[in-house]
């Protein structure tokens, strides 16, 4: 449990600094990024709220697999004793757990606001910038051809609060990001123009000055090259149009996190029902009870996964957000590499996958053993012999 629980901070350290590049700058002596501060990556807010919500999102699945597998127990009218025990404790654990997934993943949206402010937008499908404290879409259609959000049912001040936690904070729109990303693509092509004169000149001091007043928005120059080879000499439409693709799929986005919120508060009301029921001694004749926690079974799974959707897809287009585009980080490797080694890891997985669900089932079907109880797997058949 600690090496999967050290190996899940490295791992999203890792990610939170692709999400936020702090403690790193651009070295123009070397022409490469370096880090200069590895506290700072290590403590970088947004690693460390990524950290903790994605392990409580892990005690979720682990709280929710036993409260399920307990159901089907009792169901079956198997193992009662154990199964009620595991029940009790799988709620218990499971609640606490579940509150701490909403309240961390609160935080976790806090840092974003703060550091990655188009993805909080789009997430919210705001198109343009309110006064504060900005209102909550609760639900609605996204148009990103239209920029608006049709039949918006919206909740006054609650994006504010969460966001900002303040009522006088502003959040940002998307056509006001859209804008600022203009602004920035215009600084960042100074930047692009003194980079390429001190690939000539590296002691250029001018230069120097230049690419120091102007680097951190190289990344977003950048993204000129998606459009055209020579940045330099972009026009304004094309500009324009850069800085219109620093905007992710809104619906998707918008979508996915209303369905992984949702599933967020089914857990907690599961756990709160199931730990209720185990209070008052009424788990085993809850049969409706039963059937939803077996079939909740995959559900953390699926707000696992539509919570790296959010993280991942809402970066877009960056892979380092700010200075890395999502199209230039693409390997050297030919087509048929890439996709030899894609086969390759998805038949390797899948063959894992399957091997585990069987073993997963063979054990359940089992069931456990209790102290001095033989394990149905040692049971030896013994046929009789008749007499002589």
């Amino acid at each position: 449990a600690l090496g999967s629980n050290l190996s899940a901070l490295w791992i999203l350290i890792a990610n939170g600094w692709m999400q936020h590049p702090v403690g790193a700058r651009f070295n123009p002596d070397t022409m490469r990024m370096e880090v200069s501060d590895f506290m700072a990556v290590i403590f970088n807010p947004v690693a460390q709220a990524k950290f903790v919500h994605t392990v409580s999102a892990g005690y979720v699945t682990g709280a929710l697999f036993v409260l399920a597998i307990s159901a089907y127990y009792l169901l079956k009218g198997r193992h009662i004793e154990i199964a009620k025990r595991s029940m009790t404790v799988a709620a218990s654990f499971g609640l606490a757990a579940s509150l701490s997934v909403v309240v961390l993943g609160d935080e976790s949206g806090y840092t974003a606001s703060e550091n990655q402010k188009m993805k909080i937008a789009a997430i919210e499908a705001m198109w343009n910038t309110e006064p504060a404290p900005a209102s909550f879409t609760l639900l609605g259609l996204p148009n990103q051809e239209t920029h608006a959000t049709d039949y918006a049912v919206r909740v006054p001040w609650m994006l504010g609060l969460i966001a900002t936690r303040s009522i006088s904070g502003e959040v940002q729109g998307i056509n006001d990001l859209v804008a600022h990303a203009q602004e920035r693509i215009r600084s960042g092509l100074i930047a692009y123009d003194a980079l390429e004169k001190l690939r000539a000149d590296r002691d250029n001091a001018g230069e120097k000055a230049r690419l120091a007043a102007h680097g951190d928005d190289l990344g977003y120059a950048l993204l000129l090259k998606k459009i055209r080879p020579d940045v330099v000499d972009a026009s304004d439409a094309e500009i324009a149009q850069a800085a219109w693709s620093t905007v992710p799929p809104v619906s998707p986005l918008f979508w996915s996190f209303r369905f992984m919120v949702g599933l967020g508060f089914f857990f907690i009301a599961l756990f709160a029902v199931a730990f209720y029921l185990a209070s008052s001694r009424r788990l085993e004749t809850s049969r409706a009870f039963l059937y939803v926690a077996l079939l909740a079974l995959p559900a953390p799974w699926v707000a696992a996964e539509l919570g790296w959707y959010v993280a991942e897809v809402g970066r877009q287009p960056w892979v380092i957000e700010g200075v890395l585009p999502t199209f230039m980080a693409i390997s050297s490797l030919s087509a048929a590499n890439v996709v030899t080694t894609l086969v390759g890891f998805i038949a390797f997985y899948s063959i894992l996958l399957i091997v585990d669900i069987y073993l997963m089932v063979r054990a359940v079907r089992i069931g456990p053993t209790t102290a001095g109880e033989a394990h149905p797997s040692e049971l030896v058949s013994i046929t009789p012999v008749a007499a002589e």
